[in-house]
């Protein structure tokens, strides 16, 4: 993967659980990963023939590989929060494909 083209900031997020002022435990979205990464555009036909046909707002992320991103967390990119919908190992532990849904998309 060529650095040039990770030309996005993304953040990753992890629920973490916290206590509230009134000592009720509560889940938070917590900074987990500052990453650059490539924002890769696909067509729809791409997404109809990978994910099934569908209206969902699909965005693609590519990033170095990390062994702690899981399908709980979430991407924050540009001021919209994207949940991690499938992630794919690309040429041997050198990138990672963060296939996102829009939080909030119709």
């Amino acid at each position: 993967m060529r650095s040039g083209k990770m030309r996005r900031v993304i953040q990753v997020q992890r629920v973490a659980s916290e206590v509230n002022d009134a000592g009720t435990p509560q889940e938070v979205w917590t900074d987990h990963l500052r990453l650059r990464a490539e924002l890769v555009e696909r067509t729809a036909s791409e997404f109809i023939n990978a994910q099934g046909a569908g209206d969902k707002a699909l965005t693609v992320f590519r990033i170095r590989y990390v062994e702690n991103v899981t399908n709980s967390d979430r991407v924050v990119f540009g001021g919209q929060t994207f949940n991690i919908k499938e992630i794919s190992e690309i040429d041997h532990m050198r990138s990672l494909e963060l296939r996102c849904e829009k939080i909030g998309a119709d």
